[in-house]
C-alpha cells in the first residue's frame, strides 16, 4: 500500500519500564506515547480519566482535540522524585509517578505522604511495577496493592496495574482495596509482538478495568501500526508501539485528536524513547494535529543524523505546519508500504538505502538517474514517488570555493550512494576522477561510469591528489576513533570528510598533523539538506536558521563527549590510585 490518504487513527499509551537489550545508541533519553482513538463517525470514544481533585482533567482536554503531555516522574528518592514533579508540573498538570523507581517501601511511603500533605491540583497516575511485570518493584504482591491504595488516597486518579499482577488477584480482592482508583490494566511485551491481540485484551477484561493497554515491541512499522489499529476498532483501549522502529508511529498519533503521550523528566524508563526537551522543542509535539506535513529521513542506522535538527529548524523559522521525523529502516518494502497510512509527503534518504530506493520511485530526475542514487524523495499525488539527488549540489558547494576543481585530481574513498554523487559532481566539473574501495568490483565500475580510475588501495602512497574525499560512514559517531586511511596514505593538498558528526574526525585529525588543509561534511550537509527542504515546500529555505540549529547540535554533542571523555579519566585515575 502507497497511495491513498493517512488511515491511522491511532491509540496508544505510555510504557514507562526497562527495555529489551540491543537497541541502537542514539544518545536519547525517554519518549512515550499515547493516544485515546477516534471512532468514525467523528464521536470520540476514547479512554476518560476522572476529573483532578480541582476539577481540571487533561485527558478530557485531550478527548476535545487539545492534546496533552503526560510527564513521568521517575527517581531513587522521594526528594529526587518531588523535584522531578514540580518540574513536569510547570509544563502540564498531568503526570505518571513511578513508585517502583523508588529504593524501597519506606521510600515509596514517604513520598505519598508528602503528595498527599502538599495535594498538588493535578491528573496523577500512579505505577509501582513489579520485576515480574519489566518494572522494578521488588517487594509482594499484597505490598504493591497497598502502596497502590495509599497512592489513590494521596491523590492519583488511576493506577496502572499489570497482568502478571491483575491475573494473581480475585478481581473482589481489587474492589476492596482500591475502591475508588480506577484501574489501567496493562501487558507489556519487550521481545516481540504477541500473536493473538484479542486473547491479550480478553485476559486484561477478565477484571472489569476501567481500561486496558497494550505495550510490544514493533520490529517494524507493518507491527506498530498492526498493533494501533487493534486499538483503533476496541473502546477504553491504549497501544503502544514500543522499540525505535516504532518511534515515528508514536509521535504521529499526536497529530490525531483525542492523543497524548508521556515523557520523563530524566531518567528513560521504556525502549525507543527521548527526552521531554527533544519532544517539545526539536519536533514541537504541542503543535501536532492532522493538517501537520510529515516528512522525515530513512537510514540504518538513522540515531547520529541531525537532519531532524536541521529540517525542524527550517519549518520553524518560516512558520510551515510540518514535522520531520527519523525513521530506522531496516527493510524498504516495509517502510515504502507505511508511506501511505503514515502520511509521509517526502523523506531524505541516508546509508545504506541511497541505490536500492532506486527500485521503489516512480520516477527519477534525471541527474539522480544519472548517478545511480538518491538522497531525496517527493511523494506525489497517488502516492507516486519520485527521486533527486541533492548530495551533487552540497558537494559542489563544499568544495569549489576551496580548489578550483578544474583539471585536479581528486580520489574518493568508497563507492555506495554518496561516492557515486561526489564522482559525478567532480566529473562534471572537470575534475580527473580516482576510486578506491574495500570492494574493488565496485570502484571499478564507479570509476567507468564518471570517466575516473580505479585505485588499489595498496598503491595510494605512491600517488599524489589534489584532494581526498572520504565518501564511507567510517569515523562516523559514534565510532569516532576510525579513519579509512592511515597519515602515510594522505599524499595530497586537501582532505574533505563528508561526514559532519564529529566536525572532527579522525581522519581530518591525522591530516591536520601533516600540515594538509581540511574540510568538514557541515558545510556538504547544510547545503543537500536546504536543498531538500525547498524541493519538498517550494519556498526559500532559511539557510541561517538550518545551519544554526545544526552547529548548536554539534557543540551539545561534543561538550557532552568531553565531560565524558573527563569522567572516564578521573574514575581511571581514581581506580589507579587503589
Amino acid at each position: 500500500m502507497r497511495s491513498g490518504a493517512s488511515e491511522w487513527a491511532p491509540a496508544q499509551y505510555p510504557e514507562t519500564n526497562k527495555g529489551p537489550r540491543g537497541r541502537q545508541d542514539n544518545g536519547r533519553r525517554g519518549f512515550t506515547h499515547c493516544a485515546t482513538h477516534d471512532r468514525s463517525d467523528g464521536e470520540s470514544a476514547g479512554l476518560h480519566l476522572p476529573l483532578a481533585r480541582d476539577g481540571w482533567n487533561p485527558l478530557k482536554t485531550s478527548v476535545l482535540g487539545t492534546g496533552s503531555i503526560c510527564i513521568v516522574v521517575a527517581a531513587p528518592d522521594p526528594g529526587a522524585m518531588w523535584k522531578q514533579l514540580e518540574r513536569g508540573m510547570c509544563y502540564t498538570r498531568f503526570l505518571e509517578l513511578r513508585l517502583d523507581w523508588l529504593a524501597g517501601d519506606r521510600e515509596i511511603s514517604r513520598f505519598l505522604s508528602l503528595l498527599a500533605a502538599k495535594k498538588p491540583k493535578a491528573t496523577f497516575i500512579a505505577t509501582c511495577r513489579r520485576i515480574e511485570g519489566g518494572g522494578k518493584y521488588r517487594g509482594s504482591i499484597a505490598k504493591q496493592l497497598l502502596h497502590l491504595a495509599d497512592a489513590v488516597r494521596a491523590g492519583c486518579d488511576w493506577y496502572d496495574l499489570e497482568v502478571e499482577t491483575v491475573s494473581a488477584c480475585p478481581p473482589e480482592l481489587l474492589r476492596v482495596l482500591l475502591p475508588e482508583g480506577r484501574q489501567l490494566a496493562s501487558a507489556h511485551f519487550f521481545k516481540r509482538m504477541p500473536a493473538n491481540l484479542d486473547r491479550v485484551a480478553a485476559s486484561l477484561e477478565r477484571g472489569r478495568p476501567a481500561a486496558i493497554k497494550v505495550a510490544a515491541q514493533c520490529d517494524s512499522l507493518a507491527e506498530s501500526l498492526k498493533l494501533l489499529r487493534f486499538a483503533r476498532r476496541r473502546r477504553n483501549t491504549v497501544a503502544m508501539p514500543m522499540g525505535d522502529v516504532a518511534l515515528p508511529t508514536r509521535f504521529l498519533a499526536l497529530r490525531h485528536r483525542g492523543s497524548f503521550m508521556y515523557a520523563p523528566v530524566e531518567h528513560a524508563t521504556a525502549p525507543g524513547q527521548i527526552s521531554l526537551d527533544e519532544m517539545t522543542e526539536l519536533y514541537r509535539v504541542d503543535k501536532l494535529n492532522r493538517q501537520t506535513q510529515v516528512y522525515g529521513v530513512i537510514g540504518d542506522p538513522v540515531g547520529h543524523s541531525l537532519s531532524p535538527q536541521m529540517q525542524n529548524a527550517g519549518f520553524q523559522a518560516r512558520r510551515v505546519n510540518a514535522v520531520y521525523l527519523p525513521f530506522l529502516v531496516h527493510d524498504l518494502k516495509d517502510f515504502v508500504h507505511a508511506i501511505g497510512p503514515l502520511g509521509v509527503r517526502g523523506f531524505s534518504v541516508t546509508i545504506p538505502h541511497k541505490e536500492s530506493i532506486l527500485k521503489y520511485l516512480d520516477g527519477c530526475d534525471p541527474l539522480a538517474d544519472a548517478i545511480g542514487a538518491v538522497n531525496t524523495v517527493v511523494v506525489r499525488g497517488g502516492g507516486k514517488l519520485y527521486g533527486y539527488n541533492t548530495d551533487y549540489v552540497g558537494m559542489l558547494r563544499a568544495l569549489e570555493s576551496r580548489i578550483p576543481l578544474g583539471n585536479s585530481r581528486v580520489l574518493i574513498l568508497g563507492a555506495g550512494g554518496a561516492a557515486r554523487a561526489v564522482a559525478f559532481a567532480l566529473a562534471q566539473a572537470g575534475a580527473s576522477v580516482c576510486v578506491t574501495s574495500r570492494r574493488p568490483e565496485r570502484a571499478r565500475a564507479l570509476a567507468k561510469a564518471a570517466g575516473g580510475q580505479a585505485i588499489a588501495r595498496e598503491d595510494l602512497q605512491h600517488e599524489f591528489f589534489d584532494a581526498i574525499v572520504n565518501a564511507t560512514p567510517v569515523g562516523m559517531h559514534p565510532h569516532v576513533d576510525q579513519s579509512p586511511l592511515e597519515a602515510r596514505e594522505l599524499n595530497c593538498r586537501l582532505v574533505f570528510d563528508t561526514i559532519y558528526r564529529p566536525r572532527l574526525t579522525k581522519l581530518l585529525k591525522l591530516a591536520s598533523r601533516r600540515g594538509i588543509e581540511t574540510v568538514s561534511g557541515v558545510d556538504m550537509f547544510v547545503a543537500q539538506g536546504t536543498a531538500q527542504w525547498e524541493i519538498w515546500t517550494g519556498q526559500r529555505a532559511p539557510v541561517a536558521a538550518m545551519r544554526k540549529a545544526v552547529e548548536r547540535a554539534l557543540e551539545r554533542t561534543e561538550k557532552t563527549g568531553r565531560a565524558a571523555k573527563r569522567g572516564s579519566a578521573r574514575a581511571t585515575k581514581s581506580r589507579s590510585k587503589l
